[in-house]
């Protein structure tokens, strides 16, 4: 499977959870959580699930969107852009973690999902770049 394949993946699991979680936030539905841990809505219903009125998990739809298009997309332009946009969720994942662990103390599964799968999209994308520049053709194949 391409790296772009896998990306694109990631992209869309993350797209799909940031989705699940807009949609809790903005309904008052409180998010499943595995084993009934009231974690998720702690964290859903916090001071710090909004940033300027804007649901946190709405900004993760953009960034997961960002990264969908990216993977998508071939050439330079693309993965750096791709690789940006995942830098940026890592540090606001590892922020918003930090928020979880030390103030709310309370762990937010989904959050977790969506935290690993920024990691693991920032990861393949650095491959992504080292290998843009390499003689490896951009068909559907390679990058």
């Amino acid at each position: 499977m391409s790296l772009r394949v896998l990306l694109g993946v990631l992209a869309a699991a993350g797209l799909f959870i940031s989705a699940y979680l807009t949609w809790a936030h903005l309904s008052g539905a409180s998010p499943v959580c595995v084993g009934g841990q009231s974690g998720c809505e702690t964290v859903q219903t916090s001071r710090y699930s909004e940033i300027m009125g804007v649901p946190v998990a709405a900004l993760g739809l953009f960034a997961y969107a960002a990264m969908l298009v990216c993977a998508v997309l071939r050439g330079d332009g693309a993965a750096v852009s791709g690789l940006f946009v995942a830098l940026v969720g890592v540090l606001f994942s590892a922020y918003l973690t930090y928020l979880e662990l030390f103030v709310l103390r309370a762990i937010c599964q989904w959050c977790v999902a969506s935290a690993v799968l920024v990691v693991a999209y920032l990861t393949l994308g650095a491959l992504r770049l080292r290998d843009v520049g390499s003689d490896v053709p951009e068909t559907g194949d390679g990058l």
